[in-house]
């Protein structure tokens, strides 16, 4: 399983994000979201399949990224945050 990072912007008024948030929760088998409209996933899909996931919620002036990330990382979390992080989405 790979770490990806997901971020998107919904920009249209009126937007469905439950189905956003929906579609990309399940596509990991944990997640995190301890920013605005950002998540942490574990997953076994490639990130075209996460994408393809979530693009039926979004219109076309949104914006979204899926992207690899590593085991390598720096940030300003709670500890219990990054306990979780470690163990759900590193491990």
């Amino acid at each position: 399983m790979t770490a990806y990072m997901i971020t998107y912007d919904l920009n249209s008024e009126g937007q469905n994000y439950n189905k956003v948030i929906e579609s990309i929760k399940n596509s990991g088998s944990s997640w995190c979201t301890y920013w605005k409209s950002s998540y942490l996933i574990k997953s076994s899909l490639t990130p075209n399949q996460i994408a393809n996931n979530i693009e039926p919620y979004l219109d076309s002036n949104d914006r979204l990224i899926v992207i690899e990330v590593k085991n390598n990382y720096q940030g300003w979390l709670t500890k219990e945050q990054w306990k979780f992080i470690r163990e759900n989405i590193f491990n």
